[in-house]
């Protein structure tokens, strides 16, 4: 058996042992009890939201080591593999928002929305990756423990928006800045992590893996405030978890991405709730 079919023949058994997990409810608790579940105030999270946009409207506040604790991970573990949940979070509208305000004023609320969602991403036991342009990319590990790392990239996912519209849009329309609104995709999958250049300490490193391709792509088809989730990452969760999902039914063959594993189209879940 070459090596390729022995990873897939792994592939396809882990797959299965979850399927089968997740028939048990009870044993998905279990797995889900092992290590501390996140548990995270909403409202103390959108107070502190609101205290920190005001701030940064009013006197410019700056935000501090959003990103340390990831690359701080990532340098330890140079060129080294790990099932992750990534999750990609983009903000709608920013196109116009640049034609409409000022410049500085931009630049704060991009720069803050940005960093907000970081804080969320970082509350749900996450890492932060990067920020690239309007967009925030996080991710779980999830070699471990799979299905946590799935609600708690799921729960982040709700927290998000959750921020936004009691949090962040509150404070904005007293200015009568528009409304914010984010896509945000999720996804399961591999990663290994890759260091750009020979010097350990400052190199540039990241995570390179067909699930952070797939969790952008995921996003670009998400509607504003929509939460779209891989098939990978949906039978993860827990099937309290499941039963707030429905599977996308693309009428017009706008996805056309298959799974790694089976060769039929990846299925794609959108948030009901």
């Amino acid at each position: 058996m070459s090596k390729i079919d022995e990873s897939n023949k792994s592939q396809i058994e882990q797959n299965d042992k979850v399927s089968s997990d997740q028939s048990n409810p009870n044993l998905i608790d279990v797995l889900l009890g092992k290590k501390e579940q996140r548990v995270v105030d909403s409202e103390t999270m959108i107070l502190e939201t609101q205290k920190r946009i005001w701030g940064a409207l009013k006197q410019g506040y700056e935000y501090t080591g959003i990103t340390d604790e990831s690359e701080k991970f990532l340098r330890k573990n140079v060129f080294s593999k790990f099932d992750i949940i990534v999750l990609y979070v983009d903000l709608v509208g920013s196109t116009t928002m640049t034609l409409e305000l000022p410049e500085d004023k931009l630049a704060i609320i991009i720069s803050s929305f940005a960093q907000e969602m970081a804080s969320v991403i970082t509350l749900h036991g996450g890492y932060v990756l990067k920020f690239v342009g309007d967009a925030v990319i996080g991710y779980f590990v999830a070699t471990e423990n799979p299905l946590l790392a799935a609600d708690n990239a799921v729960s982040c996912a709700k927290s998000m928006i959750t921020v936004i519209q009691k949090g962040i849009n509150p404070i904005l329309n007293q200015y009568d800045y528009p409304d914010l609104m984010v896509k945000i995709g999720v996804d399961f999958g591999q990663s290994i992590v890759v260091r750009y250049g020979s010097n350990p300490d400052v190199s540039h490193v990241d995570l390179m893996g067909p699930a952070m391709n797939i969790a952008s792509k995921i996003q670009s088809h998400a509607k504003p405030n929509q939460i779209l989730i891989g098939d990978d990452v949906y039978h993860r969760l827990h099937p309290v978890s499941q039963s707030s999902f429905k599977e996308i039914v693309w009428r017009n063959n706008e996805w056309k991405y298959r799974s790694r594993l089976t060769g039929e189209i990846y299925k794609i879940y959108e948030h009901t709730d």
